[in-house]
């Protein structure tokens, strides 16, 4: 992907180019390693924490204690970053995440 984007449940996944502006699905943190989960329809609550993703990734059934549903929403999170993103944005945009490609 390049560039790399991020969006809401209603964008589409797939390889993001600068004409066709799809939302990755195969996102990995340089800075953790790990992959990063998406979830449709959902956002992070805001009380979340580094230590709650650290202790909880990647178990979905723990990961729901803080998690608020919203339609048109996606919630991102590896094991140290985490976003609630509504539209389409160029994940150059945030600087404090260090998500890449990690291939398709």
């Amino acid at each position: 992907c390049c560039p790399v984007y991020l969006g809401g449940s209603s964008s589409a996944y797939g390889i993001g180019t600068n004409i066709s502006k799809r939302t990755c699905d195969q996102l990995r943190c340089t800075a953790c390693d790990f992959r990063v989960s998406l979830f449709n329809d959902y956002i992070w609550d805001q009380s979340c924490d580094y230590l709650f993703f650290r202790n909880n990734m990647p178990e979905l059934s723990k990961l729901r204690a803080k998690m608020i549903k919203k339609k048109g929403a996606r919630a991102y999170a590896c094991q140290c970053s985490w976003r609630s993103i509504g539209e389409l944005t160029d994940l150059q945009t945030d600087q404090q995440l260090r998500w890449v490609c990690g291939k398709h």
